[in-house]
């Protein structure tokens, strides 16, 4: 099957019956809401194989599960003492809604200055950090790859725009970056340019064309009408290089299945010649998250595969992507976010599962984010009726 006709396929199947159509408010708080289910689910799975999560669990993972290591999670890893699991968000929530309180201070559309002025001292303020079970700076959890923004920004004093060249290549600013598709709702071009400008001071190369990409996905998912195949439609046309490859690839094996167990293995072998990081999550190659126009981080084809897997449904797409594996929760974070913003429903209890044993209101970023996407719309309204008049004038139309 060519990529061409695994589009087609895609874009022909069927969306989950609904009664309504959810308008902005609506896609706006799933979406956010999903992001943070998902990453609650892949948590304490993360790092390992398909394998062994099923080994470990009886089975496949159905559900929010506790730490991989039981009572012993302080100790067990000492470069990682996380309390990984029990409904406990990750750093991809964290820097999501870091994200959103930027927007809520700019009420605008962001750049890589925003991030120098906003993003890192909220990095730098304390905050419940559900992982650590105390108040403390959300830099002392947050990975290195992401540490790396206040390194260069806050202490290397470095042009934002051009900071993250020579951080590893990650899916670390992919993983934060719906926010800025749902700004951009129903825009995914412009969703696209937007996320580059904000992931310049974390990240280079195929990480930051990640984010890009995986903004410009939430908010095709926000269209009327769509569907997984739009979506993934939308995201191979702002896609270039490696990233444009890998999802073709992927996409090409998802639209033949319809239950993730089968598609397990079949989706990583389509992702693995994209991937630098090797069959040994935990072990990294040589040559693994170096800058490339070859390849893709695995994240965000992944996530766009169990979409199409899961046909529109949050539990299939999500629980896909968490049963995956590898980095499962940035997986699932991506893949919660998108179906989310089709308008796939999160499971009830889950969302107040994760609400409560994360300490975190779930609906309130949502509610900002949703009216600062109403300002920046009108906004952007003024200033294209303000260009069609310049422009007017200058080409002697007016």
């Amino acid at each position: 099957m060519t990529p061409t006709t695994a589009m087609e396929a895609a874009l022909s199947a069927p969306r989950p019956s609904s009664p309504t159509t959810p308008g902005l408010d609506e896609r706006v708080h799933r979406a956010l809401v999903g992001a943070a289910v998902g990453d609650a689910l892949g948590g304490p799975v993360e790092g390992w194989t398909p394998e062994q999560i099923a080994e470990r669990h009886g089975g496949r993972v159905t559900g929010i599960v506790g730490p991989w290591y039981g009572e012993d999670w302080r100790t067990a890893r000492p470069i990682a003492p996380y309390h990984k699991g029990d409904g406990h968000v990750t750093d991809d929530t964290l820097m999501t809604h870091a994200l959103i309180r930027v927007y809520d201070r700019v009420r605008d559309h962001l750049d890589a200055y925003a991030v120098a002025d906003h993003l890192v001292p909220d990095l730098l303020s304390p905050r419940w950090i559900p992982e650590l079970e105390a108040q403390a700076l959300p830099l002392q959890r947050i990975f290195l790859a992401e540490k790396w923004i206040v390194a260069r920004l806050h202490y290397g004093h470095v042009d934002p725009r051009e900071a993250g060249a020579g951080n590893i290549v990650n899916c670390g600013a992919a993983m934060y970056m719906a926010p800025v598709g749902l700004v951009n709702a129903g825009h995914p071009e412009a969703a696209y340019t937007e996320a580059l400008e904000v992931a310049a001071p974390h990240q280079s190369s195929y990480g930051r064309e990640a984010a890009g990409v995986f903004a410009a996905a939430v908010a095709a998912a926000c269209r009327p009408g769509a569907t997984p195949g739009t979506v993934v439609d939308a995201a191979l046309s702002t896609a270039r290089d490696g990233t444009r490859s890998a999802i073709e690839a992927v996409a090409e094996v998802a639209v033949r299945h319809e239950d993730f167990e089968s598609a397990l293995a079949p989706l990583r072998a389509a992702v693995e010649p994209f991937d630098t990081v090797g069959a040994d999550y935990r072990n990294p190659s040589l040559g693994a998250r170096r800058p490339s126009r070859l390849h893709a981080i695995e994240e965000l084809p992944i996530a766009l595969g169990m979409l199409l897997v899961g046909g529109g449904d949050y539990r299939r797409t999500v629980l896909g992507s968490v049963n995956y594996g590898r980095d499962c929760d940035s997986i699932a974070t991506m893949s919660g976010a998108i179906v989310g913003a089709l308008g796939g429903g999160v499971p009830a209890d889950w969302a107040a599962t994760v609400a409560e044993a994360s300490r975190l209101d779930l609906a309130a970023p949502a509610g900002v984010l949703a009216q600062v996407a109403r300002e920046v719309f009108a906004r952007d309204l003024e200033r294209r009726r303000a260009h069609e008049q310049a422009f007017g004038a200058l080409a002697g139309e007016r």
